[in-house]
């Protein structure tokens, strides 16, 4: 494999050693199969951990050989920790970030979850307010960091798609909803969508507008579990999500960009049971399509690019400038999921209302 397709932004393993300490909020499964294992690999300085459930934080902790705090207040206020990262639902968050934010402790930055509110109203005021008080907020866009979609964007940017004229992501996975989403009104495009919304501003900017449906899977809940949705842009392209969350034998996630210099795929390899694999690319030019560029990666999307965002967080910190994927570019795709709601009701386009 190319070089140029090796590392694609992660982190080096043991490249965090000496970086701000980091105290993480939350000991459910995300915390303890990605955001640890990864954080371990790269050398983080994860000084400990607190959670509403005292046992599992303590047995975790013990794991990994970091503190068990008995409260969060405890831990921000403990001076070796400067970074907080947060993993809760998007129906507490905020109110978190506020209290946390209220503490006055020495926090510098904080590393929030996707999606970072329920509404983007609330994300607005929790964006508004980590500014007001000086600390930096980025909200852990991870797909972001897939291997496939960051070498996808090099192609893109490098111009050696030419100009995207299609572009889609197609999700047939089994999705475990977590119970804190039982009573969700809004469901599969605010916890599941997200992750495409964001991808599709990563890879190709702000769209026009967009144009949605939802319907509920049999035997839910009657929320929104599946959605299909197209984001329209000022220069004719057109990129198509179909996020299917029915039980489906035949699981995958798939993407397609086809440009006007050629045609690059791939896969995701996060639904492949029971720990995922390496996501795949196949780039091929129009003016030579006998040469297929097939980069192979050992590295998967999970656990590997949690490592990535609060990398991305810590650079940020040590330089001085705005994080990549700041709270306040994620408004943009919180205005996104926004509009895409509103014309799944309406039946109608909708344009993103961006407030960044």
């Amino acid at each position: 494999m190319s070089a140029e397709f090796d590392r694609l932004g992660h982190p080096e393993p043991g490249s965090l050693v000496g970086t701000p300490g980091v105290g993480i909020v939350g000991a459910g499964w995300i915390v303890r199969e990605c955001h640890l294992p990864s954080y371990r690999t790269a050398g983080a300085e994860v000084v400990g951990i607190s959670s509403r459930d005292a046992e599992r934080c303590r047995s975790l902790a013990a794991e990994h050989g970091i503190r068990a705090f008995a409260t969060w207040e405890e831990m921000v206020a403990d001076p070796a920790i400067e970074v907080v990262d947060i993993a809760y639902p998007p129906d507490v968050q905020p109110q978190l970030i506020g209290e946390i934010l209220a503490a006055e402790a020495g926090i510098r930055g904080i590393l929030a979850q996707k999606p970072l509110a329920s509404t983007l109203a609330e994300a607005e005021a929790t964006v508004n307010a980590c500014e007001e008080r000086g600390v930096v907020l980025a909200v852990n866009q991870n797909m972001r960091w897939d291997h496939s979609i960051r070498a996808l964007k090099r192609l893109l940017d490098e111009g050696r798609l030419g100009d995207p004229v299609m572009a889609q992501i197609t999700m047939h996975a089994r999705v475990g909803w977590m119970p804190y989403a039982d009573d969700y009104a809004r469901k599969g495009m605010l916890i599941m969508s997200v992750h495409h919304l964001d991808a599709f501003r990563f890879l190709f900017g702000e769209p026009q507008d967009v144009v949605a449906s939802v319907r509920g899977a049999p035997g839910g809940d009657g929320a929104d579990e599946m959605a299909t949705y197209t984001l329209r842009y000022p220069d004719g392209l057109l990129a198509v999500g179909i996020d299917n969350t029915y039980p489906s034998l035949d699981q995958g996630i798939e993407w397609r960009v086809d440009g006007t210099r050629g045609t690059a795929s791939g896969t995701l390899g996060w639904p492949d049971h029971p720990w995922g694999s390496a996501s795949r690319l196949r780039y091929l030019a129009t003016e030579n399509p006998e040469r297929v560029l097939e980069p192979k990666w050992t590295g998967r999307w999970f656990p590997d690019a949690f490592a990535a965002t609060l990398a991305e967080l810590l650079s940020a910190l040590d330089s001085g400038r705005t994080p990549s994927i700041s709270g306040r570019d994620n408004l943009a795709t919180m205005a996104l999921l926004e509009a895409a709601y509103a014309a799944a009701e309406s039946g109608r386009a909708v344009e993103p209302v961006v407030r960044y």
